[in-house]
């Protein structure tokens, strides 16, 4: 009697959870190939156009993303166009342009502009002002002469005082001398004196000598070897080009270029001379402010009014001038006015003219 053995109820149970295990795994593999498979563009979608021409859309979009930036890095980069200033200490060394490129018509006009600067930082101060006075003027110097004058004394603050003076020129054509002497109530307040030479330029001084009340005498020398201005009051002293005037002689430079070059003498004009004084010497700028009337001796007449107004924080005197054409171009009037407001004025009262030299 065969006895079947019924199948152990635990049996069936783990074949059904091997063959469950097995699918889950072959669906996990699958699942992988097909995820890898997409990914990789071999699997067709179901509109049937192929992954890899999407990820052909989406890289071109990816690649010019990319693309966008690089406008940008490249206009970032012009930024240093700002430096481009830099060729300024080109500038400032044009020798080197001038060597370089010679046709273009900009080069030499940078190159002149930079030799003005060259010249005015390497010449002496004082032969910038000698440098004004290379304008050429005719001279012709008035005959020999004799001026007397009438003085008033005017204080800022006070009564004005009354006084005399006068002031004699004399020339042979080839040497001159200038003595003046002015006073107020019996008192000589200046006297002074210039001598020299006349050549073609005109007056050319030697010495010129100054006397104030209660002060020592000066004497400005125009020395010949070596060609310098120099003082016996400072230690100060100028080079010689020719040109040059002290303070007495220049009123009679001014009259020589009256009567030979006339022309000069316009409104507005500026006659530039290189004066010394009695311890320094500077370029006066004599502006010509024009024909006014004056009365000499109970006639009136027209003069050329001239003014010399010292720099700015100077304590010299400012120089008032009227020369008269129909008189020789003789000084008719002279005002000296002080830094304090104080001025003496100066009328012609009596001329005395010699023989023509």
């Amino acid at each position: 009697m065969t006895t079947e053995i019924p199948p152990s109820p635990h049996k069936q149970p783990r074949k059904r959870l091997l063959t469950g295990g097995l699918l889950v795994l072959l669906a996990s593999l699958l699942l992988h190939l097909i995820i890898i498979s997409w990914a990789r563009g071999l699997l067709v979608l179901p509109s049937g156009k192929p992954q890899d021409d999407t990820m052909v859309v989406a890289a071109t979009l990816e690649s010019e993303a990319p693309v966008i930036p690089k406008p940008k890095i490249v206009a970032a980069k012009p930024k240093p166009r700002p430096r481009r200033p830099a060729p300024a200490p080109v500038i400032e060394s044009p020798a080197p342009v001038a060597e370089t490129t010679s046709p273009p018509a900009n080069e030499p006009s940078t190159a002149s502009t930079s030799d003005d600067k060259i010249v005015a930082e390497e010449t002496p101060e004082p032969a910038a002002p000698e440098a004004e006075t290379g304008i050429a003027y005719k001279i012709d110097l008035p005959p020999s002469a004799s001026l007397k004058y009438d003085i008033q004394k005017i204080p800022k603050e006070g009564a004005p005082t009354y006084g005399s003076g006068t002031i004699s020129w004399r020339t042979d054509g080839q040497l001159y001398t200038v003595d003046g002497e002015f006073g107020v109530l019996f008192i000589t307040a200046l006297r002074f004196r210039s001598s020299g030479s006349i050549t073609d330029i005109g007056i050319v001084p030697e010495l010129y000598s100054e006397k104030r009340f209660r002060r020592s005498e000066t004497n400005t020398h125009f020395q010949r070897d070596p060609e310098l201005i120099s003082f016996s009051a400072s230690t100060k002293s100028y080079p010689r080009t020719g040109g040059e005037q002290d303070r007495a002689s220049i009123i009679w430079q001014l009259a020589g270029i009256g009567r030979g070059d006339s022309e000069k003498f316009v409104a507005g004009a500026s006659i530039d001379l290189f004066v010394a004084g009695t311890r320094d010497a500077e370029t006066w700028h004599i502006l010509v402010i024009g024909q006014e009337d004056i009365v000499v001796d109970g006639t009136t007449i027209s003069a050329w009014h001239v003014a010399r107004a010292p720099r700015r924080g100077s304590y010299d005197q400012k120089l008032d001038i009227w020369l008269a054409p129909q008189l020789n171009w003789y000084p008719v009037r002279l005002r000296y006015t002080e830094a304090n407001g104080d001025y003496l004025d100066m009328s012609l009262s009596n001329l005395n003219v010699s023989p023509s030299h």
